[in-house]
């Protein structure tokens, strides 16, 4: 019986150039006297073609680069058509071309980025928040721009993605736009979001991430001392938005509260215990999903009390059924800054920072236990408490007292 041949040719098409006078090269496969093919994206001057030997005759890196790149596509077709012989598959140059490309599927990298956030922003409020969309549309801008500096071509297919084009990705937020180790950090994990998709999907076989570890730096949470927070407190403020910011971010640092869940705050969040003390019990906003484990368990002090009684009756709070009258977090972080100008703190002052300094300087500053204050806080583990508790390390303060005391100091 004749074994049936596979015929690859690489062909210019001349009657249809592209603007920058180039001709684009076209990959031509048949199979049993059926032909078909397809644009490989990549153009050539027809000057420079070899027709007979389907590449370049050009010596530069440009001619290398096309040369080597049309050589991979020869070996991927031939260890395609192979594999399909192998298992029997019923093969057509179709196919053989839709498997080379994953063009059965047209699950290019940015279509497919593009698709899944916009199905992502439906569920805003649901599973996502719009801040974390806004990092995923801003990571699919970044990838748009490497691909076509990387790659010379508008979209790609995921089998497509290396690691080099990766580690460029990775160049390019680094040198290009600025961003910190923590932000890159984001951004990977966003990134490979998709890859680990595609890989689950069996859209690409090999992870480009691959042996690459992208870890977040520890910052240090800016935080408030007692002194800061009395002279925030003490400090004479008869401008009515600036004193409900003031209060309100001293709110959060007595109670730990984030912004939004303080924004969100309702009297039905607050019950008195048996013995007559006011708590908060609250599911966090950032983790609703999983508000069994994550629910802030907080007795109020004195002064947070007072701050609940003076708001009580506020039209907004009226209006709105919540417990503060509270301005967005752009609007409370610009006013901040004044109220940290007026008291003479150096430090920045965001809505977060009460939340830093209700852990360090309210609570594990006086020995609350690291287990209370992460239950306090709404962490569903005490790893990420122990954050705040590395910052203000009380056993180095009580080992150098010793150590005072030993030396007599």
């Amino acid at each position: 019986m004749k074994q049936e041949t596979l015929t690859i040719l690489f062909v210019i098409k001349k009657t249809h150039l592209l603007k920058n006078g180039e001709a684009p090269i076209v990959l031509r496969v048949t199979y049993r006297g059926v032909s078909d093919e397809i644009r490989i994206q990549r153009s050539i001057d027809p000057r420079l073609w070899n027709q007979s030997k389907g590449c370049s005759k050009g010596k530069d890196r440009a001619s290398v680069e096309l040369n080597d790149y049309i050589a991979s596509l020869r070996v991927k077709l031939h260890t395609l058509y192979k594999d399909m012989l192998m298992s029997e598959t019923f093969i057509t140059s179709s196919y053989l071309l839709q498997c080379l490309y994953n063009k059965g599927d047209r699950r290019t990298v940015l279509a497919t980025m593009k698709s899944e956030i916009e199905r992502m922003e439906k569920l805003v409020g649901i599973d996502y928040e719009k801040v974390t969309l806004n990092r995923y549309w801003n990571c699919y801008k970044c990838a748009s721009k490497c691909i076509a500096e990387f790659y010379k071509k508008e979209d790609v297919v995921f089998p497509e993605l290396s690691k080099e084009f990766v580690r460029y990705l990775d160049d390019y937020l680094r040198a290009e736009k600025r961003l910190c180790q923590n932000t890159i950090v984001r951004y990977m994990k966003s990134f490979k979001k998709f890859v680990n998709m595609a890989l689950e999907e069996g859209w690409m076989k090999k992870n480009p991430f691959s042996g690459l570890k992208y870890r977040q730096e520890e910052t240090a949470p800016t935080f408030l001392t007692l002194d800061e927070i009395k002279r925030i407190a003490n400090a004479d403020i008869s401008m009515e938005r600036l004193s409900i910011v003031r209060d309100t971010f001293l709110f959060c640092c007595y109670t730990g509260l984030a912004f939004i869940d303080a924004q969100e705050l309702k009297p039905s969040d607050l019950f008195t215990d048996n013995t007559g003390k006011l708590w908060i019990r609250k599911g966090r906003h950032k983790l609703r999903k999983e508000k069994t484990k994550c629910i802030c368990n907080i007795p109020l002090l004195e002064p947070a009390i007072e701050i609940l009684r003076k708001y009580e009756s506020h039209p907004r709070c009226q209006e709105k059924g919540v417990c503060l009258p509270i301005y967005c977090n752009a609007t409370m972080n610009v006013y901040l800054k004044q109220i940290a100008t007026i008291c003479n703190i150096e430090k920045h002052l965001t809505t977060h920072t009460g939340r830093h300094t209700f852990a360090t300087t309210v609570t594990l500053a006086n020995k609350v236990s690291l287990q209370n204050v992460a239950k306090m806080m709404g962490h569903s583990s005490t790893r990420m408490t122990e954050h705040y508790a590395r910052v203000l390390d009380q056993t180095i303060m009580e080992d150098m007292n010793k150590v005072n005391l030993n030396l007599g100091l």
